[in-house]
């Protein structure tokens, strides 16, 4: 044991850079890992604790004034209800941020059923009749806390905020979903609301069963009163949101890293073997069995990974916290929940057995080494030239060119694993760039992701149709104002509300991105998102009826189009077509097209003006700014795997090396100077660097396009959104790649090539 220890020890210090490289590639991968699994229990978790504790409702359904919900308690399944609650719609502003909200009545004491969780402040009490409680996501977009005041635009009526609640069902998004206001019947009449409808919640016995029970619901209630209608599962689904799909990131360059750092290490082993024949042989020679030399070599890189993992976790829990923005308070989340320091641990281990099984095979094979090291057949410098090396030299290419290539392509069974263990992280790094260029297309060019319109336009009571477009329409900045109105529909069978919205006009279409099918031109035509496709389990050509206030609409899905709000349960028609069906439709929303170049903000500013605060004027959210954070999560992805790749090109170069060694005496004898030596050895790398990069970056595109529109198209956006790197990054990724394999085996093909004759005899590779 004592000199199986000396040994390892010794062999560690020799080669203290791999050493560093295998324990750096460990430790970025468990942290990849780490991450991953962090955001993923902040995505689902923090919702279920809030649902848990809240005694959340499972259905909410949203009627007319004149329903009678009560009588939902009677019903099979229903176990208890949250309500009714009288609603009313309003608009509240705090330190100028302004925000849609629906003003729910409430009284002194909280529900029981679905009772909001006050995080700051104080629940409603009739000591103070002007008080509201704000759902947390509303609180944080008004910048608002206890104790604040809160202004009704246009008037100089003010509210005040006593507490900020948290709440399981869906968040505020602005020009989306209005914000929750829990408030006093007194507040509601201050603020100038008038009751206009009711919300009811419903806490089942069989969760599973919900879609039963909304049917149910609203076959009693009777279609025409029920206007909206959402389950605890989209909640959930939204507030795991873009969340989830940054842990889907991580967790896919996690493994594939994983899977890399396997390959590399198996790669280093087995180059590690070839290189230390004679060592081994003397071991043979002095007593150590194949097991002993075995294990030497598993426990070493194993000892490295384990280290690694241990650097990682130490990594996680003490600084990951402190990272700004979403993914530290993912961490900080994930590190206070049940199963934190079992998954921590499993994470760990895993990737250490992981790496561990990679690296057995390339360690049986070290034990496998006779005690008599056998010589490799006499050749040629690098096997027999091929008829492609035979007419370069022919047409005068320098010699040492052609060997380098010559080399890099007849090193049998080897030159290939080396360029597949090289281009695996030149195609994850190629995927995350298609990823970031994906992302960044959401900001350049818009438009061809589904969202022509850089501004949303809503007017207040008392202005026409004709006097607001009139003043969106003197902008000079603005290249048109698509009239149009968004509803909440009733699915078939009446399990679920979906959005629909009648854009633009058959004169002047609202330009939406079709990516399947054609656009909807005739009346009755419409196009879907891809949510709502596999909502309704529809394709394009058929026919589906909805309900709209009691009235049926039947639409024709002609196309599928990007729809990246409302997880894509979106159907999207002209205004025509809805008149139709209720002539004295008139728009509450307009969708502006700008100028390219112009500032979306400026123009808002400007027309706000003009409007003299009766239009109420957003941009339009872009998935890109809530996918911002992936920006620094690829980064560091992409460093991991560099660095992997690092890994990988010293174990080519060091087999390069080595195969140059035994040629070196052939070379000489023919007349080549160290420089022209040295020059086949670093063609070699390079060419194999070469390859590599090629294959890497031509097989990363299609598989990036691939796996970006399996993502889009399971959250409801749609296929059709991928979008490759453009050429000039592919092409410095590849020559990165090769300058920097060139510039590493420069030093060490060098003083391979200044070694005397003497030093050559019996080395072994």
């Amino acid at each position: 044991m004592r000199a199986t220890l000396r040994w390892a020890h010794t062999d560690l210090r020799t080669h203290r850079g791999e050493a560093l490289f295998i324990v750096s590639a460990t430790t970025g991968i468990v942290i990849a890992l780490l991450l991953a699994a962090a955001l993923f229990g902040y995505a689902t978790n923090p919702w279920q604790r809030i649902f848990t504790q809240s005694q959340g409702a499972h259905v909410w359904i949203r009627t007319g004034p004149a329903a009678d919900p009560g009588r939902l308690a009677s019903l099979d399944g229903v176990e208890a209800l949250s309500g009714p609650y009288r609603t009313a719609s309003a608009t509240l502003e705090s330190h100028g941020a302004r925000a849609g909200v629906e003003l729910r009545g409430a009284d002194e004491n909280p529900p029981d059923t679905a009772r909001p969780l006050i995080t700051s402040g104080q629940w409603l009490t009739s000591g103070s009749p002007d008080g509201v409680v704000l759902e947390s996501s509303l609180a944080r977009a008004l910048w608002a806390e206890p104790g604040d005041t809160l202004t009704v635009p246009g008037s100089g009526r003010t509210l005040t905020v006593r507490g900020v609640a948290d709440s399981p069902e869906p968040r505020y998004r602005p020009g989306e979903r209005t914000g929750t206001v829990w408030a006093l019947p007194a507040a509601v009449g201050r603020a100038g609301g008038t009751w206009s409808g009711q919300i009811t919640g419903l806490l089942l016995t069989e969760p599973d069963d919900t879609d039963y029970a909304i049917q149910r619901a609203v076959t009693e209630l009777g279609a025409g009163t029920v206007t909206d209608v959402s389950s605890w599962q989209q909640a959930r689904a939204e507030a795991q949101g873009d969340t989830r799909l940054l842990g889907q990131v991580l967790a896919l360059f996690g493994l594939g890293a994983l899977v890399a750092a396997a390959l590399a290490v198996f790669g280093a082993i087995s180059t590690r073997v070839r290189g230390h024949l004679r060592d081994i042989s003397v071991l043979k020679a002095i007593g150590f069995t194949p097991g002993q030399v075995t294990r030497v070599f598993l426990a070493q890189h194993v000892a490295l990974a384990l280290l690694g993992a241990l650097i990682a976790t130490v990594l996680t829990e003490t600084l990951a916290g402190r990272i700004p923005g979403r993914l530290g308070e993912a961490v900080d989340v994930w590190q206070r929940l049940p199963g934190h320091s079992t998954t921590l641990l499993a994470v760990a281990v895993g990737a250490v057995l992981f790496i561990g099984a990679a690296t057995w095979l390339a360690a049986w094979r070290a034990g496998r080494v006779p005690p008599v090291p056998v010589l490799p057949p006499a050749a040629a410098p690098s096997g027999r030239l091929s008829r492609t090396a035979g007419k370069g030299m022919a047409l005068g290419v320098p010699a040492a060119l052609v060997l380098g290539w010559h080399r890099a392509l007849v090193r049998g069974h080897r030159t290939p694993a080396t360029i597949v263990r090289l281009a695996l992280p030149l195609l994850l790094i190629t995927v995350a760039l298609s990823a970031l260029t994906t992302v960044g297309r959401f900001e350049s060019r818009p438009a061809q992701m589904g969202m022509a319109a850089a501004l949303t336009a809503r007017a207040e009571q008392g202005l026409s149709d004709r006097e607001a477009r009139s003043v969106l329409e003197a902008g000079d900045q603005v290249v048109a104002a698509h009239p149009g109105v968004e509803v909440a529909a009733l699915v078939p069978g009446q399990t679920g509300t979906i959005a629909l919205r009648g854009l633009g006009t058959r004169d002047e279409p609202y330009p939406f991105t079709v990516v399947e099918g054609r656009p909807a031109a005739g009346p009755d035509e419409a196009v879907a998102g891809q949510g709502l496709l596999d909502l309704l389990d529809v394709s394009i050509g058929d026919w589906v009826r909805m309900t709209v206030g009691g009235r049926p609409q039947i639409l024709h899905i002609v196309g599928r189009s990007i729809e990246p709000e409302n997880s894509g349960r979106v159907i999207s028609t002209s205004l025509d077509t809805l008149r139709q069906n209720d002539p004295g439709l008139s728009p509450t929303l307009y969708q502006l097209r700008l100028r390219p170049g112009a500032d979306p903000e400026e123009v808002r500013t400007a027309l706000t003006d003009a409007a003299q605060g009766r239009l109420d004027i957003r941009e339009v959210t872009s998935p890109g700014d809530r996918l911002s954070p992936m920006l620094g999560v690829v980064v560091g992805v992409v460093a991991v795997l560099a660095l992997i790749g690092l890994i990988e090109l010293s174990t080519a170069i060091g087999g390069s090396v080595r195969a140059g060694e035994r040629d070196l005496l052939a070379l000489k004898a023919i007349g080549f100077s160290p420089g022209q030596i040295t020059a086949v050895t670093v063609t070699a790398v390079g060419s194999t660097a070469l390859l590599a990069a090629v294959a890497g970056t031509v097989l990363g595109v299609p598989l990036a396009r691939r796996l970006i529109d399996a993502e889009a198209h399971s959250s409801g956006i749609g296929a059709g959104v991928a979008q490759a790197p453009p050429l000039l990054h592919l092409v410095l990724l590849a020559t990165a790649a090769v300058v920097g394999a060139v510039s590493l085996a420069l030093l060490p093909a060098t003083r391979a090539a200044r070694r005397r004759p003497a030093d050559t005899i019996g080395v072994v590779g």
